[in-house]
């Protein structure tokens, strides 16, 4: 018999996936070029030429077997010890290899820090607005997705939601900063009161509390802002990281889960993450893309292009006069829609191939968000449609 679970789900297909279907059929109809697609966080900027290089060296001079064969299950050691290293330079912090955990991509990063930490019946806290798969992502666990509302003003954390929901139930808080849909980077103070809290509530209720960080935007960054690391500030914290977004690598799914070497057990949790891997089969990423990043670590894209993009459209939406939080990071905006419905608000749009993704399902209603990791010339290109759209409706 079918699992009536995974069935159910198909009925609530992501919202941001049928958006950029329509964009893709429509963009048949009338050429994709004229589709003002801002649904999917694809993105744009080219691969590092030395990530390129680095992969034709290790094709042409390694062994094969090193290169196409089974990785350890808790990843390739010198692999381990070079994001530990990297991570010392620029945070530091004391990692060593034994603390990383490579992984498919942030997602399994996460599928893995959560069965770390939790089981089933516990809580998991999550801030809105708030990637839409985390409630996949924690819910399938067995554990129990529950949202703190947002603070619409900053797009930080409304501490106060937070403090009352923080319960004994409660095994663990995910959080993302940058911030998948605001572009909100959660600063100093906010970490600070976070960490105050949650070793408060430690003492408490008796019992560790962790902290996920969800990081894969953790390198673009606008204004000069730097995103403070959050592992610095409270023990408990396990970093998931993609190279998704800093070396635009989606499709090669890497990335690692970091554990902070002050955490509870911190010694055995990359061990732990390998027999998790038993049971999901999430097994460690290929071997060449762990050699291939390895090699490297802490270089980005030339991610100008997201910043320029952010500047275009926050003046234009807020001299059509949408109230915006103005994103410190990533390449996505999230202002208020034009009216209390966003779905409706986004369907309209529609008309004007204007594909915007509606809040509801970032727990955050009467917004939406706008991806703007397209060409600049194609954001330029959308402003004349968003003008129309808002004089004709609005």
């Amino acid at each position: 018999m079918i699992n009536e679970q995974y069935k159910k789900m198909l009925e609530g297909k992501s919202v941001i996936r049928q958006l950029s279907e329509f964009a893709t059929a429509r963009g048949k109809e009338i050429g994709y070029e004229n589709v003002y697609d801002y649904s999917l966080g694809n993105p744009s900027v080219p691969v590092p030429e030395r990530f390129t290089e680095v992969m034709i060296d290790l094709l042409q001079t390694r062994n094969s077997m090193e290169l196409h064969g089974y990785s350890p299950s808790v990843g390739i050691a010198s692999v381990k010890d070079k994001i530990a290293a990297s991570l010392n330079k620029r945070f530091g912090m004391t990692y060593t290899g034994n603390h990383i955990f490579p992984t498919t991509g942030a997602a399994g990063a996460l599928a893995h820090a959560l069965r770390c930490v939790t089981k089933p019946g516990d809580e998991v806290l999550v801030p809105a607005p708030y990637f839409p798969e985390y409630s996949c992502y924690i819910n399938l666990t067995g554990a129990r997705m529950k949202v703190v509302p947002a603070d619409t003003e900053r797009f930080q954390i409304h501490m106060e939601k937070l403090e009352e929901m923080l319960t004994d139930n409660v095994a663990a808080l995910l959080i993302n900063t940058p911030n998948n849909p605001s572009g909100a980077v959660y600063d100093e103070k906010t970490l600070k009161e976070l960490a105050d809290l949650l070793v408060r509530k430690q003492r408490e209720y008796g019992h560790d509390i962790f902290l996920i960080s969800d990081e894969p935007y953790r390198e673009i960054l606008f204004d000069g802002i730097e995103a403070p690391y959050v592992s610095k500030y409270y023990d408990n914290t396990l970093s998931c990281y993609s190279y998704s977004k800093s070396l635009s690598l989606p499709g090669e799914r890497i990335g690692y889960v970091a554990v902070n070497p002050r955490c509870r057990d911190a010694e055995l949790i990359s061990a732990i993450c390998s027999q998790i891997s038993r049971g999901i089969g999430h097994n460690c990423p290929p071997s060449i893309i762990q050699l291939a990043v390895a090699e490297v670590e802490g270089l980005t894209g030339d991610m100008a292009v997201y910043e320029t993009n952010r500047n275009l459209l926050y003046k234009e939406l807020t001299e059509l006069g949408f109230e915006c939080v103005k994103p410190g990071g990533t390449f996505y905006i999230f202002p208020k829609a034009l009216e209390e419905d966003a779905a409706a608000f986004c369907r309209k749009a529609l008309k004007y191939d204007l594909v915007l993704v509606p809040s509801d399902s970032f727990g955050v209603p009467g917004y939406f968000r706008m991806a703007y990791c397209i060409d600049t010339q194609k954001v330029e290109c959308s402003l004349p449609a968003l003008r129309k759209f808002v004089r004709e409706n609005y």
